[in-house]
């Protein structure tokens, strides 16, 4: 019961950032949002995997985590440059 609850609260956590995307025109905005969504998303994945004793999902969670946000940094850094240009 309470599990379901925290996975429900997480979920409802998940979309807050994917309505400021929506909403923002700035492509700043966007790729923040975008970034915090794929953070939450692997945290929701490390926690199915726990309650699923799945240790292959919690895998692929920790690969999101570690590698995921490095293609929004590389993006970030491209967009900088070519704003300077």
């Amino acid at each position: 019961m309470i599990l379901t609850l925290v996975l429900m609260a997480m979920l409802v956590a998940l979309l807050i950032p994917l309505y400021a995307a929506w909403k923002a025109e700035d492509i700043w905005q966007t790729m923040l949002a975008f970034s915090s969504v794929s953070t939450k998303a692997a945290i929701l994945m490390l926690l199915v995997s726990v309650l699923r004793d799945d240790w292959m999902i919690g895998v692929v969670g920790v690969i999101i985590l570690t590698v995921g946000n490095a293609g929004f940094m590389l993006l970030a850094h491209l967009l900088k440059r070519l704003g300077e240009v």
